[in-house]
């Protein structure tokens, strides 16, 4: 009871800090209000930390039997001040002048938005690692120093002490949430860096990243691997059992994922510089154990111009006017022989055949790398509402273990259909969860199909799951469609992409027009000849 209390207390918490920021964002845009929000809680944030190791260290320079111990205050005020006794611990040097209690003495004055500017420059030029991640413009005209100091009274609330919430992680959550009601905010746009918490949650716990070299190469704002790190703690291990690799195109949500990973301690190389996975790959060498990435959906002008003859085409070139199965073949690609890929993708790529998409899904199929396919119910994302599910791939299901803790058996030439569009609870009124039921009912049905220890044995369950052959799967045209398979009801309502029943089904009109007007003439002709017989 007390663990249910504590997480309904800080849900509180992020709803009422979440009230009062967006009540002094006034009339700004939220995607350059968000920037102003997350920047002061990630400045809070390293400021936390740095108080903490100095206090930390200040209560050894008092103690004569520790190794730091320091006789006189300027001994003690010289090893507070040194620069190495927190970056060797993994702590960001806030230096002085700059620190959070120094902004909040200023919170009211009027240059306080130069203040926190000066405060990012500084950071960033003591720490290398944040060059060109922080937000250096709080001296705007919008931006009044009623905003800013309020801003600020309201993250030096008390409850956020990180030394009393060490253990929940409060700034953590708050940043995570404070994302996600953004990306609300935002709309459509907000979805391009930001990925449901359920939907992630899912993917991790299907995936199982215990260890390894986790790549996502459309990161967002990084929630892909803050769920990783989640999972691999969860299960007793540790960060550093898990290597983090990604990329982002957009700059701003670069260093939005930057600064996320960097809140949480996980050291993740996103590339030298943001940029477009096709064409800028920066990481061309990588070979992954786990791929796991919620591309944008449907992109067309992805430069397929620019990369005729790519050797990552190697199950078909995709068309030119949708990138779908470019992130398909590009992930598997970076994929290691034994690893093991998840990512979102609208329900078109399950039967469409356009632009030579339905002969690149036949491929993946013949070579046997579709594991696994859920369809997922609407109202999951804040953005869009087309209908999508997850696609799971692999290079190698005969392999006996992956990069995971449990062994499976082989399910070669096999595909798993899960079919999840009834699942979900709505939190909203637009929006829909995935619970931790329906999390576990899903992800342990994948891990009983791969025969994994300490799961149930696998059955199809009608109407949501079934495992079928590479051969049934032919002889239904390679459509990977879970409900043409696990029998539910409505199973062909998705099974068409709409671009394509649209067409279809103008031709069928266009085409009883003509049969109508065909029709019409034979009547009105066999009238006339009538007319014609009687004078």
């Amino acid at each position: 009871m007390a663990g249910k209390t504590t997480k309904t207390a800080a849900a509180s918490l992020e709803d009422a800090l979440w009230a009062s920021a967006n009540q002094l964002r006034s009339s700004m845009d939220a995607a350059e209000y968000k920037h102003v929000v997350l920047g002061l809680i990630f400045l809070k944030y390293v400021s936390d930390v740095f108080e903490k190791q100095r206090l930390k260290l200040d209560a050894l320079s008092r103690d004569d039997s520790s190794d730091f111990y320091m006789p006189t205050d300027a001994a003690r005020q010289s090893l507070l001040e040194d620069r190495d006794e927190y970056t060797g611990d993994g702590v960001f040097w806030v230096p002085e002048g700059h620190r959070w209690d120094d902004l909040r003495k200023a919170a009211k004055q009027a240059e306080i938005g130069r203040r926190i500017d000066d405060a990012m420059e500084a950071i960033e030029k003591e720490n290398p690692t944040l060059k060109g991640v922080l937000p250096k413009n709080y001296s705007r005209r919008e931006l009044t120093p009623a905003t800013l100091g309020g801003l600020i009274d309201l993250f030096s609330n008390e409850n956020l002490a990180a030394e009393e919430h060490e253990s929940l992680d409060v700034l953590g959550r708050v940043f995570e949430y404070m994302l996600s009601k953004f990306a609300n905010a935002e709309g459509k746009l907000g979805g391009e860096f930001f990925t449901p918490r359920s939907v992630v949650k899912l993917m991790v716990d299907m995936l199982e990243p215990f260890r390894g070299r986790v790549y996502d190469p459309a990161c967002g704002s990084g929630g892909m691997f803050v769920q990783a790190d989640r999972f691999v703690k969860a299960h007793n291990g540790s960060r550093n059992d898990i290597s983090v690799f990604g990329q982002e195109q957009n700059p701003t949500t670069w260093r939005l994922a930057k600064m996320n990973l960097a809140l949480r301690g996980i050291e993740a190389n996103l590339g030298p510089q943001w940029g477009d996975s096709f064409t800028n790959d920066q990481h061309p060498d990588l070979r992954a154990d786990f791929v796991i990435a919620n591309p944008p959906f449907n992109i067309k002008g992805w430069g397929a111009d620019q990369l005729a003859g790519d050797a990552r085409w190697k199950y078909g070139v995709p068309p030119t006017n949708n990138a779908n199965f470019a992130w398909v073949q590009h992930m598997l690609h970076h994929l290691s022989p034994t690893g093991t890929m998840a990512t979102v993708l609208a329900n078109g790529s399950l039967s469409s055949q356009s632009g030579g998409e339905g002969e690149i899904r036949a491929e993946l199929v013949r070579k046997d790398r579709v594991e696994c396919i859920v369809s997922l119910p609407g109202q999951l994302f804040f953005t869009t509402q087309i209908p999508v599910c997850l696609w799971f791939l692999t290079n190698d299901k005969s392999a006996k273990t992956v990069a995971t803790e449990r062994p499976q058996r082989s399910r070669a030439g096999e595909v798993l259909f899960i079919d999840a569009r009834m699942l979900g609870t709505m939190v909203s009124r637009t929006n829909k969860e995935f619970t931790e039921a329906d999390m576990a009912r899903i992800a342990d049905t994948f891990h009983a199909w791969r025969g994994e220890p300490g799961e149930q044995l696998y059955e199809d369950v009608p109407g949501f799951c079934a495992s079928v052959t590479l051969e049934q799967i032919a002889e239904y045209g390679y459509a990977l469609t879970p409900g043409r398979y696990v029998g539910s009801e409505g199973a062909l309502v998705d099974d068409e992409p709409l671009d394509e029943k649209i067409a279809r089904l103008t031709a069928e009109v266009r085409a009883g027009f003509e049969q109508r007007a065909e029709l019409q003439h034979r009547v009105v002709s066999a009238l006339s000849a009538l007319e014609a017989d009687n004078e």
